[in-house]
């Protein structure tokens, strides 16, 4: 498969210069020379494949072979992520993009180690940003995987009521994942809690969208069981 270039919009006409960070990434990273070919995307499901003409440093000239566009998934999947500490949100959002999360919301639960205030805040999510770019790159996605601001759990509940199927996971529950049904269409959301799992007061406030389900006996980091979790409805869905 071609490599995939994030490209603010696609050629309008049969040429094209690649430049910038990923024209730099393509001509001096990759190193992809004239012959060769590659796919620029507009991250919202639009796709170019071109080959190349001419390689600078920083640049390359393509000529444009044929578009497609790829429709947005349904029922779209949204992964609420409690804040996890260190680095491991950042490996969260590269799983859940790898596997084909649509959306991820960060979220400030209570028992959320780590706290996302003023500029440190903004660089955090920057990273999650930039994460779920190259991410999305990496697995070839036509859809770019969009990262949401930061929400308390009362900004939460709110957006929660937008989705089709909200799914919280919890380690206590009596429920698999594998026994509910699934929106066939929409948005499905599936929260996730911190290190120390959702607090009481937080699971009552999520319960006006159902009984908490869990994975299975075993429990998993807060920012692997995103990914596993997403895997099963990939499969279930019918897209693995």
């Amino acid at each position: 498969m071609d490599s995939v270039f994030l490209v603010d919009a696609l050629p309008s006409a049969d040429g094209f210069v690649l430049d910038g960070p990923e024209g730099h990434h393509a001509a001096d990273v990759q190193r992809i020379r004239p012959g060769e070919t590659l796919t620029l995307s507009d991250g919202a499901g639009g796709l170019a494949r071109a080959r190349v003409t001419a390689a600078e440093r920083g640049s390359l000239t393509l000529e444009v072979l044929d578009r497609s566009t790829v429709p947005a998934p349904d029922p779209k999947l949204t992964v609420v992520q409690a804040l996890p500490k260190g680095d491991r949100g950042e490996r969260a959002v590269q799983m859940l993009t790898e596997i084909g999360v649509d959306e991820v919301i960060p979220w400030a639960a209570s028992r959320s180690i780590t706290q996302w205030k003023g500029p440190r805040g903004e660089k955090a999510r920057g990273k999650w940003v930039a994460t779920a770019r190259e991410a999305t790159k990496q697995a070839r996605r036509a859809h770019l995987a969009r990262v949401a601001e930061l929400h308390t759990t009362k900004q939460l509940l709110a957006r929660l009521r937008e989705a089709a199927q909200v799914l919280v996971l919890d380690a206590e529950a009596p429920t698999p994942l594998s026994a509910v049904n699934l929106a066939e269409s929409g948005e499905i959301a599936l929260v996730i809690g911190p290190e120390g799992s959702i607090s009481p007061e937080e699971l009552r406030a999520l319960a006006e969208f159902g009984e908490p389900i869990r994975l299975g006996e075993t429990v998993l980091r807060t920012s692997t069981a995103g990914a596993a979790a997403s895997a099963v409805l990939q499969a279930r869905l019918g897209r693995w």
